[in-house]
């Protein structure tokens, strides 16, 4: 497939458009995440229908201290990447081209779920998102727009502006793609040595930590509804000599702390240990929230929810989550 290249909106304007678009908005750098998009992408628009990628380093997202000039460049490559995966187009516009007279006076406000998490740790980064975004849906114009769910918070602020400013696209959320050591894949990770590699891993640990927590849990109480909790069944048990609290659904299902607290406890036991390391991981928030608003949930809650951890290694900032649901095994 030869994969168009597009400098300006009056090229990626006058493209013969044919069946349904999708948009995959990248800031380059492309990787197997990317490509597990633009893939995603092509299956949803099917042979007919066409998938942009757009390639834009963002500045309106990066705050004064953070990595904006170090952003890797590499658009010959991701070209490749784009043709491989299944992109038609590649949109690659300039600073001047999406911001034509300087940084824009009338911005997209986030609002207070830009406020949490990420942009607690990055005042502003929400807004200069959504600005973006917003200027790159109305550019490419697409029937569906895809995202990563590593990005989890981005992802949900994109859809909820979608919704409340009834920008009439699809947002389609695309499972975290992972290294074969379980590190969520980023442009990030090529900045890490050997060793900080090693620690970073302590983020995807305990993620997988927590979860396990909440399946273990889950389990006990789908096992505690099956089996009644009879006098006879206690009885049996403390004739054979097994401990109750080993033994009984019921005991440990009451007894082993669960729900929210148990899987952020497990989670925190293995941030605290990666801390510990040489380098240390340096944690900036875990969190168990709501996905919709993402605020913290408390014990007793039951839905959908996001465990969300970001940290620094070295000089590296990285972020990881996976979704979660409590209260499946009822």
């Amino acid at each position: 497939m030869t994969t168009a290249l597009l400098r300006t909106a009056g090229e990626l304007r006058d493209r013969e458009r044919r069946g349904r678009r999708a948009v995959v908005m990248t800031m380059g750098a492309l990787h197997e995440g990317h490509a597990t998009l633009i893939r995603a992408a092509r299956e949803r628009v099917g042979a007919d229908g066409e998938v942009v990628v757009t390639v834009f380093v963002n500045p309106l997202q990066f705050g004064e201290a953070e990595d904006l000039d170090r952003y890797p460049r590499t658009l010959e490559a991701d070209l490749e990447v784009a043709g491989r995966a299944g992109a038609d187009a590649v949109f690659a516009p300039s600073v001047e081209e999406v911001y034509p007279g300087g940084e824009p006076q009338v911005r997209v406000s986030a609002g207070p779920m830009g406020g949490r998490l990420e942009g607690a740790s990055r005042p502003g980064h929400f807004d200069g998102v959504l600005t973006v975004v917003a200027k790159l849906l109305h550019l490419t114009r697409p029937d569906l727009a895809l995202y990563g769910q590593k990005d989890a918070q981005q992802l949900a602020l994109i859809r909820r502006m979608a919704s409340d400013l009834n920008f009439g696209v699809e947002v389609v959320a695309v499972p975290t793609v992972r290294e074969e050591d379980g590190l969520a894949l980023s442009s990030r990770n090529r900045f890490l040595s050997p060793r900080e590699r090693g620690t970073a891993l302590g983020l995807s640990r305990a993620l997988f930590a927590g979860v396990d927590r909440l399946a273990a849990q889950e389990a006990l109480s789908a096992r505690a509804r099956e089996v009644p909790a009879t006098p006879a069944r206690a009885e049996a048990l403390d004739a054979l000599g097994e401990s109750r609290a080993a033994a009984d659904a019921h005991a440990v299902s009451r007894a082993a702390p669960g729900g929210p607290s148990a899987v952020r406890a497990a989670a925190r036991l293995v941030l605290d240990e990666a801390a510990r390391l040489d380098p240390p991981l340096e944690l900036d928030y875990l969190a168990l929230v709501d996905p919709s608003d993402f605020t913290a949930i408390a014990d007793g809650y039951t839905g959908p929810a996001v465990l969300a951890v970001a940290a620094r290694v070295g000089a590296v900032r990285l972020i990881d989550n996976l979704p979660l649901t409590f209260g499946a095994a009822s």
